[in-house]
Formats: structure tokens, sequence, C-alpha cells
């Protein structure tokens, strides 16, 4: 296996022969660094400017700045909120709440994936979302809705209710029944990387190259899904901050993340008020980690993800008002 890592910049001037990281307006690069399992220095296999094409996600939504997807658990037992929109008027509320904000998709999730946190029954985890995504439609909102679910037979009902994406933590391990159905729908589908279960992650997780492993991983699963009949277009990876991964692992994923683009996929970043932003900023309480999670929002955007998935759509919207404004040139505005 060959990396391809190429090396993000947002600063300006840019110069006049950066090349726009996967379709960016606002991140580029001109460094490619290619190396072996080893870290040995090698000559690229990939052309740079195959790192500069635009990684769509679905035809009407952006795909030269970063998407906001705003995260609804309809759960009792979120570590984030403690399940405050489990209740279903509680969910459409939090929905509408987050579009109004300018959220460009949402993500509707029925099943806690937190560390310890226990498997919910097919049945449970359908009446927990599709009346939640059925009524976000009956409202009239057209925002793209994601899916958050490892299980088959939730994705078929909340397609079946108006959902456009699958968002998958199993990448496709968990049910074999899944890639078949991303693949009939033609949604897309997030694959993301995690070390063992929900009941098991935390306990000792262990890499010798966490950025390596992770990608490689997701390079197999890649195959995988294709082999399963998914388009390659369709398809968005997620290097899985938090789910069996130590502090140290989400700090070298977090600053290799650019690495991801030579998948050739949209990279989705999920680590909104995880416990390793309280950890390095001491706060304990989930929902009062907000500007720690908009500093890795942030630098993530820095590393050209196409998705930031958030708890906090507003003040995520905001930061990134700001960061698009201080990192295009003036004569492109």
């Amino acid at each position: 296996m060959i990396y391809h890592h190429p090396r993000a910049r947002t600063d300006l001037p840019r110069p006049g022969d950066a090349l726009a990281l996967a379709g960016s307006a606002h991140v580029w690069f001109r460094t490619l660094e290619a190396f072996d399992h080893a870290r040995r220095p090698v000559t690229p296999a990939l052309a740079a400017e195959t790192l500069a094409q635009p990684r769509p996600i679905l035809p009407r939504l952006p795909n030269d700045r970063p998407l906001v997807m705003g995260i609804v658990n309809v759960t009792p037992d979120s570590f984030s909120d403690g399940g405050t929109a489990y209740a279903p008027e509680a969910a459409m509320a939090r929905a509408q709440a987050m579009v109004a904000a300018g959220a460009d998709i949402l993500d509707i999730g029925g099943e806690s994936t937190r560390p310890g946190a226990a498997d919910v029954a097919v049945s449970e985890e359908i009446a927990r979302t599709a009346p939640v995504i059925a009524a976000i439609r009956a409202a009239g909102i057209t925002t793209p809705i994601s899916i958050d679910t490892r299980k088959a037979r939730v994705a078929e009902a909340a397609l079946a209710a108006g959902a456009d994406i699958i968002n998958d933590v199993s990448a496709l391990t968990h049910d074999p029944d899944l890639g078949a159905v991303a693949a009939r729908s033609g949604a897309p589908i997030c694959l993301m990387h995690a070390q063992g279960t929900p009941q098991t992650m935390q306990s000792d997780p262990r890499y010798d190259d966490v950025l390596t492993e992770v990608y490689d991983h997701l390079a197999r699963r890649i195959e995988f899904a294709q082999a399963q009949g998914i388009d390659a277009g369709r398809l968005i990876t997620d290097p899985g901050i938090g789910f069996g991964k130590t502090l140290a692992h989400n700090l070298a994923l977090l600053r290799g993340l650019s690495l991801f683009h030579a998948l050739g996929a949209p990279i989705l970043l999920g680590a909104s008020r995880k416990r390793f932003i309280g950890t390095l900023s001491g706060v304990d309480e989930a929902a009062r980690r907000v500007s720690g999670s908009i500093a890795v929002a942030l630098m993530a955007a820095g590393q050209g993800a196409q998705i930031l998935r958030v708890h906090d759509v507003a003040e995520t919207v905001q930061a990134l008002a700001l960061w698009r404004a201080l990192t295009v040139e003036e004569t492109k505005r």
C-alpha cells in the first residue's frame, strides 16, 4: 500500500500553482507526500490532480465548502444531551431549529453507540426514527436527512419515510443485508471506522500506526461496498473519532485527516462534544463542550473535511462563516 497525503493549507495568498483540495474553495495544497507502511518516502502513484476533484454528496448540496450535519438523537440515553430530544415532538422541534440555524443535513439516530451502550431492537429503532423523518417531510422540510443506523430494516424504513443518506458506524460489518439496501436505493452511505463494538471499543484500543490502520480498514470497506453494488460516487468515509480510540489516537487522526482524501470519497468528521474534548479542556459535562467542538470542527474544515457532524448547529455555522471569509481571496468573493 502506498499512502498519498496532501498537505492541506488555507493561508493566503494562494500560490498560482496550488490545487484545490477535493474541490474546496477554501483549502488547497501544493505538497503531496507519498510513503509506504514503514513511513518511508516513495514515488507517488496517484496524480495530484486526482485529489483536486470535487466530491459531491447529493446534487442539491454545495461541494466547495464544509457541510454542517445536525445531530438529532431520538434516544433516551444519548451521551451528549441525556435524551432531551427523545420524544417525537422534541425531536421535531430540534430538527426545525437546526434547519433554521443553517444545517445542510439532519442526522436522525435511534440507537446510541456511545461506549457501553446496549443494542436496540430493530422494531424499537424503527419506531423511534421513521415517524420523526416522516413528520419532518410532512412539515415541508426538504433538507437532506441521514439515518444513523447499522441495520438494514431500519435504513429501509427511514428511506421510505424520506431519508436520503445512510450513516453506518459499522461500515457494513454489523448487518449483512445493509449493503444490498444501500445498493438498491442508490442512497449515499457513510462508512465509519470502529475498533470493536460500542460495548467493547474503549476497553483497551491499540494500534501500531492509527492513521494508516484506519485508512487501510476504510479502503477495505470501500472495496466491500463496491462489491455489494454500491457506486463509488455514493460512498462517504469517517475515521470514527472516539470509536475504539484513545486521546492520542484521536489527535493523530485529526492531525492527519487530509490523508483520507486519497480514498476518493468525501470525509465526514464526527467529534462534537466527545470525551477527548472534555479531557483536554477540563470540561466534564458534554453539553458544555461547545467551544472545544467548534475548535475541532474548524481544524477539520482546514483539512478539507466535507461534512461536519455536530450538535451545536448555529454556533458551528457562525464559526464556519467567519472561517470561509478568512480563507478565500477577495477577488473570489
